[in-house]
């Protein structure tokens, strides 16, 4: 390409930077821009076409994501506080209102998401707080979730964010104390190497932490125990709740520290990525060279490629080379054709084109075998599901695919359901906790014929594998 043309591209890309931000409604000013351009280099770095139609604005919805999901450092507690402090009696000397001991306050179920800053994936948090209290200072109880939600737009660890709360909490209302017990959940995706040999994956990564202060500080006082009778007389068990030290195991499942296995056939690690992601960190607000952040570039990158744009061997794990090992014994084909052969239940996990952002859920692949051909083996269909999902990708397009591969190895008549959870609908300031999607496609007999249609749909379970 010469140098004519390299520059009417960056003039078209400077175009599209300003036009993707007025319809992203990004601010266009340097931070946003250098997130952009490190995008740029982490799609390059994964063998992506950034021009192609789905990735020409992903650059510019990362940067949208990325700075909502952080807000919290542009934000300050004590203006959110101070505008709702109400004069109520609390505690006076250890004493509350008619002679008592005071009015425990508490928020239940509080929903908020978190990035890690171990390796910038969002987690999810089930957030309760309690306070005791104190002279005449009450707070509107919708300021302790903004509280709680100021320190999870930011790069947390669940043990920081609990303590940060509690003492924002303390500082800017006063209280006899203040208590704050989290319930974080982490997703698990396992590296393309493992995810084909081991089916029984853990999704999740699970930890509870509690942080409390005055009243509350003292693992045996009566006002925890208080707190702690509250939540569970609405079934939320949190008893085990602790606070966890430097000494505890690093909770992040993708910490080599913590005994994360990464892919042998991984690589070296692209000095240019690594770099973009350092890049990126600083335009959030954060120090790369934090001590709890030295190593997240390098983690990040090394999750990332997991979805290098790459042709895999359609032989690993039997995919093409002895693929009829894979299939079931021959049987009478008038037989197979009278029924419905299904595979429930298939885990995926991929990456979000648009966002970067995991998904991940279960695939349900019905089908008719025809003349000719095999009922297929379930670790035949896993493969092809892992082969379509470890790449950037749009649920969509990830569902017709899978149909249209099995559709080739059984002779056409196929239907595919994939049920998902995206950690964008959490994670981009839309924060629609639990929610799915679900899509399917038909070949063949089940685009005409409705009711086998309901006879395949009728038998995945009511209750998948797709949440935590």
């Amino acid at each position: 390409m010469g140098a004519l043309d390299e520059g009417h591209l960056d003039v078209e890309f400077e175009n599209e930077v300003k036009l993707g931000c007025n319809e992203l409604g990004v601010e266009e000013k340097p931070e946003t821009r250098a997130i952009v351009d490190a995008v740029k280099v982490l799609l390059q770095g994964l063998g992506e076409d950034i021009n192609r139609e789905g990735l020409r604005k992903t650059p510019l919805r990362v940067a949208k994501a990325l700075q909502e999901g952080t807000q919290g450092y542009r934000q300050k507690v004590k203006e959110i506080v101070q505008s709702a402090l109400f004069p109520e009696a609390g505690l006076d000397n250890g004493v509350g209102h008619a002679g008592g001991v005071g009015g425990l306050v508490i928020v239940r179920d509080l929903d908020l998401f978190s990035y890690c800053e171990s390796c910038l994936l969002p987690f999810q948090v089930k957030c309760h707080v309690g306070y005791v209290p104190s002279g005449q200072r009450v707070v509107g109880l919708s300021k302790l979730s903004r509280v709680a939600d100021v320190f999870a737009k930011r790069l947390q660890d669940p043990q920081r964010l609990a303590d940060e709360v509690c003492s924002a909490l303390q500082h800017s209302i006063k209280p006899a104390g203040v208590a704050v017990i989290l319930q974080c959940l982490h997703i698990h995706f396992p590296n393309l190497e493992s995810a084909f040999v081991d089916s029984s994956h853990q999704e999740w990564v699970k930890v509870l932490v509690r942080s409390g202060s005055g009243v509350f500080e003292n693992d045996n006082a009566e006002a925890l125990g208080d707190f702690l009778s509250l939540l569970k007389f609405r079934g939320i068990n949190v008893e085990k709740a602790r606070r966890r030290d430097s000494s505890d195991q690093c909770w992040c499942p993708f910490n080599t520290s913590s005994g994360e296995k990464t892919s042998s056939n991984s690589g070296p690690i692209n000095p240019g990525m690594v770099t973009a992601v350092a890049s990126i960190l600083s335009s959030l607000g954060e120090d790369p060279l934090r001590k709890e952040l030295v190593g997240t570039p390098c983690r990040f990158v090394k999750w990332l490629m997991n979805f290098q744009n790459i042709t895999l061997e359609m032989k690993l794990n039997g995919f093409a080379s002895g693929m009829m090992d894979l299939l079931k014994p021959n049987r009478e084909v008038t037989q197979c054709e009278k029924q419905i052969h299904y595979e429930l239940n298939l885990s995926f996990w991929s990456q979000c084109e648009h966002h970067l952002l995991p998904f991940h859920g279960v695939v349900h692949i019905g089908y008719f075998c025809t003349a000719g051909f095999n009922v297929i083996r379930k670790a035949l269909l896993q493969s092809m599901v892992h082969f379509y999902g470890f790449k950037l990708q749009v649920q969509e397009r990830l569902t017709r695919q899978i149909a249209e591969t099995v559709s080739s190895v059984v002779g056409g008549d196929v239907m595919v359901v994939v049920e998902a959870n995206h950690t964008c609908m959490i994670s981009r300031g839309i924060e629609k906790f639990g929610s799915s999607t679900a899509t399917f496609a038909v070949l063949g007999r089940f685009s005409t014929d409705p009711a086998a249609r309901a006879m395949f749909l009728q038998s995945i379970p009511n209750t998948s594998t797709t949440g935590g």
